[in-house]
């Protein structure tokens, strides 16, 4: 079996985060509610979840190393730089996960480890 690559995470998301998850967030829900969920996920603690499972829950296809901001991350990783959490939303409606912010960091670690434990806040 081959070395596997570590990959690091910071404790907790870096502040640019969440307006990227407002951003995207404000494409599929009113202001009040969109400022909400940002609220709510500044607020509540990391969890984790594997790479394999975010994407199940997700129904998103994945991105491979042509993207670049995937390969951005995944030149990160091998640099041993820690990644940002990840921020979810259920959608319990259509029963998904929302990736308000680090589809293109979930799919570069998928890249190295389908298994890997991610951290992240999810409201």
């Amino acid at each position: 079996m081959g070395n596997k690559t570590e990959i690091k995470w910071l404790e907790t998301p870096e502040e640019h985060n969440y307006p990227a998850a407002e951003s995207y967030l404000g494409l599929i829900h009113d202001a009040q509610t969109t400022a909400d969920l940002v609220l709510r996920l500044q607020q509540t603690p990391v969890s984790s979840f594997k790479a394999k499972d975010i994407f199940r829950a997700s129904g998103l296809s994945l991105l491979g190393v042509s993207n670049s901001h995937v390969e951005k991350d995944r030149k990160k990783i091998l640099a041993g730089s820690a990644l940002s959490p990840l921020l979810l939303v259920r959608d319990k409606a259509n029963g998904k996960v929302v990736i308000a912010d680090g589809y293109h960091r979930l799919c570069s670690v998928y890249g190295f480890d389908e298994d890997t434990v991610i951290p992240c806040k999810i409201v």
